[in-house]
């Protein structure tokens, strides 16, 4: 599976991915003390979605973005819970010149939390392949608190935790581009809890085989946890002919209370994403709170 962010751009899972990080970043923000956000898999940062992703074989991929935030970028009520999200996808839009209303930039997950971030909090960026790197590292050289570095995610984590502030928001989004991604999660994931038990890990991943993430989340289990929320999207039922039909992310050390805000955003992006009738959505604790 190839899940290269510039070939998915704007599509199901970053809907899903990138609203969700909203309400981790401002749960963190409840408390004044800045915090590290580390994105061990950061892409490029941004992306256009009017040019076409072209795989190595030189075949044209079809665009994923109008089944994902398409479906997002018109008709929303005012008071939705997704307002706050659509509103930074809009900023970074017209940011990068789209001022006539049509969606043609898509922010990564690193612009979800730039725009978001406050003075007192910084940014680590990581990304393994070289072209990528390059691009993230332009994107964001003029911005201030943001690190660069051009390296595996999984060292990042060793690098970087515990960070000065002793608080950090670690998003792991790989590319599953390995059979053996599911191993490395959990390596990485015990090494961050063992270097700063309180960080807050969202890990995400896609739902393509259920007996294979269901192994994933049955070795997660297996070892020591601090409170941690599952929470999944399919957008389509066991019998649909889709490759990946859902995502989901876990979510270690949530902040307090976000499980109900969550929730709110959940019903919508079944609503808005879903494709056939077994679409679902799925928010339980695999570790409660205390």
């Amino acid at each position: 599976m190839n899940y290269r962010h510039h070939y998915h751009a704007g599509n199901y899972a970053d809907v899903f991915k990138h609203a969700l990080l909203v309400p981790l970043i401002r749960g963190l923000q409840r408390k004044e003390k800045g915090f590290l956000y580390l994105d061990t898999h950061a892409g490029r940062g941004g992306y256009d979605l009017s040019v076409p992703a072209v795989l190595p074989d030189g075949r044209t991929r079809e665009p994923e973005h109008p089944a994902g935030i398409g479906r997002l970028w018109t008709g929303l009520p005012p008071d939705s819970p997704l307002q706050e999200y659509l509103g930074l996808v809009r900023r970074f839009n017209e940011r990068r010149g789209e001022t006539g209303g049509e969606l043609r930039h898509y922010p990564g997950s690193p612009w979800i939390a730039r725009m978001l971030l406050r003075p007192q909090d910084r940014m680590m960026l990581c990304e393994l392949r070289p072209d990528d790197a390059e691009a993230l590292a332009l994107a964001f050289a003029r911005e201030p608190r943001v690190i660069v570095q051009p390296l595996d995610g999984y060292t990042a984590l060793k690098a970087a935790l515990p960070p000065p502030e002793k608080r950090a928001l670690v998003l792991i989004d790989p590319p599953f581009e390995s059979k053996l991604e599911f191993d490395a999660i959990l390596r990485g994931l015990a090494e961050a809890m063992r270097r700063l038990p309180g960080a807050v890990c969202a890990i995400w991943y896609p739902v393509t085989e259920r007996a294979r993430t269901d192994a994933f989340l049955h070795e997660l289990t297996a070892q020591p946890l601090p409170p941690t929320l599952l929470v999944e999207l399919n957008i389509a039922g066991d019998g649909a002919q889709l490759r990946m039909k859902g995502c989901g992310l876990l979510i270690l050390n949530p902040p307090w209370q976000i499980e109900p805000e969550i929730r709110k955003l959940l019903p919508v992006l079944r609503e808005r994403l879903a494709v056939d009738a077994g679409a679902a959505v799925r928010c339980e604790w695999l570790v409660p709170e205390k």
